[in-house]
């Protein structure tokens, strides 16, 4: 461990209270998608004591915000979320469902660790830039609406993430890991259709009906499905059906359709079949339809140098321990869902021998929580999940890691993800988090040689272009 990096370590150690109460603290405030205001402000105000340059609604995004410390290059990004999901408040450390908040939101994707620790890391870069006098700018970004919002998407659009040479982030999970691969991109569009109200029976022939409209949209998706590649993905939910009264033709119906593919230019050709689909519909029934923008976002582009230089520092550093209190709690906690059994990690999933080698590694661990990290993997890897970290990552060098701040196999966006992120076992996992990504931020401060080899592989990887899903009028929203 060099000096250099022991400053960043030793200063996230002495904020080590202050991050675990920032954890508690968003946790304890949840808010949804593109409405943390709390959250933002929470960040802000923190940020700007700790000595921060603060940016607040950045890119037209009320709850988005950069900040920075530091001048001049290499500038390094670090990525924070904070938002919540709905119907998933909980109490904290319970084994079993106990809403805090009747109907209330919770920390389901553990994004309350996910801000708490980039904010870490972000404190501990700064410690090392005020010691060495090292060139160089830190800068901790807050990314509202992950959960569909994809506010790095339109950040992307707006060129933010080209100033940077670097960026890093992590995520909450039930492993230990450095992230890679690819996954999908993925479009949400709003399909609202208007038509003529009208009695059912006594004048029929006055209708219009926008539900009509709807379903059969929905049916020109299904025959489209047979005509498409079968790297996508299409799915819907009909979000106004109209009323209730079988007796009145509907005069309005919406659907919400998500548009995957493994590549965004992929996705952005599909969305136009779909949208010809939806026109259809509505020259067929005599409606008239309105496409409202949600959001979409990119897949990822993998970056084997950083994810490297994460793993060396993952591997240094260590993944988290536990007390067996925590262990015990963990295990018991596991035994309220199926699939403890679950094998971890991007390897496993993709590569036989690195499934074995996790197998192993578990059977060895004996407990609930996974207490090791997983080997690097930098093969061929897809996850058929989503994330707005994809757009940031074809605008400059991008990584990430995961680490274990759940039981194994835990289901994601459930209660027991709740109850675990508001324990020490969540917030140990922030804290570790924290340290990963300041040290190997300081590396890159330190070594220029890894920005050069992390840039050649990013141009590389990114040749193709960086099609942008988001609309150039669009702003951020969610569905009605």
């Amino acid at each position: 461990m060099t000096h250099q990096k022991q400053t960043a370590l030793n200063a996230i150690e002495k904020k080590q209270e202050l991050i675990c109460q920032t954890a508690d603290h968003i946790w304890s405030h949840p808010e949804l998608s593109l409405q943390e205001d709390q959250s933002a402000e929470y960040y802000c105000t923190l940020l700007e004591k700790e000595g921060f340059q603060v940016e607040r609604g950045i890119c037209g995004i009320r709850t988005a915000f950069s900040a920075s410390f530091g001048k001049g290059s290499p500038k390094i990004g670090i990525l924070a979320e904070y938002d919540a999901l709905s119907g998933l408040s909980q109490e904290a450390g319970s084994l079993e469902q106990k809403e805090l908040v009747p109907g209330g939101c919770g920390h389901g994707c553990g994004h309350n660790l996910l801000g708490a620790g980039a904010f870490g890391a972000a404190l501990g870069v700064k410690a090392y830039l005020e010691e060495s006098g090292h060139e160089g700018t830190v800068i901790l970004f807050g990314c509202p609406g992950e959960e569909g919002g994809a506010a790095k998407a339109f950040m992307a659009r707006d060129g933010l993430w080209k100033s940077l040479d670097a960026a890093l982030t992590w995520h909450p999970e039930d492993v230990n890991e450095v992230r890679t691969g690819s996954s999908n991109s993925c479009i949400q569009i709003q399909y609202k259709f208007t038509g003529t109200a009208s009695h059912a029976a006594g004048a029929p022939e006055m209708g219009r009906s926008a539900l009509d409209a709807v379903e059969l949209m929905n049916i020109g998706v299904q025959f489209l499905r047979e005509h498409m590649s079968d790297r996508a993905r299409v799915h819907y939910a009909i979000t106004d059906a109209g009323g209730v009264s079988p007796n009145v033709v509907q005069p309005k119906a919406s659907v919400l359709y998500m548009i995957r593919s493994n590549h965004v230019s992929e996705a952005v050709e599909l969305q136009a079949r779909v949208d010809r689909i939806a026109d259809g519909a509505a020259l067929m029934t005599d409606t008239a339809v309105e496409r409202r923008f949600i959001d979409g976002l990119a897949d990822t582009v993998s970056n084997h140098t950083l994810e490297s230089v994460l793993y060396r520092n993952f591997e240094e550093i260590g993944v988290p321990q536990h007390t067996p209190e925590e262990l015990d709690f963990a295990d018991k906690l596991a035994q309220t869902y199926e699939g403890n059994d679950h094998v971890p990690g991007f390897g496993a999933e993709n590569d036989a021998d690195l499934r074995e080698e996790v197998i192993r590694l578990q059977k060895e661990n004996g407990h609930a929580m996974n207490d090791f990290l997983c080997p690097l993997y930098q093969g061929e890897a897809f996850s058929a999940g989503s994330t707005d970290v994809g757009d940031v990552s074809w605008l400059t060098p991008t990584a990430q890691i995961h680490v274990a701040a759940w039981p194994n196999g835990c289901p994601g966006h459930s209660w027991q993800n709740v109850s675990c992120d508001g324990t020490s076992i969540g917030r140990k996992a922030a804290v570790c988090a924290a340290k990963v990504i300041a040290a190997s931020a300081v590396d890159l401060f330190e070594d220029p040689e890894l920005l050069k080899l992390a840039r050649a592989e990013f141009e590389k990887n990114t040749r193709s272009g960086y099609v942008c899903p988001i609309p150039e009028n669009a702003v951020p929203t969610i569905p009605d």
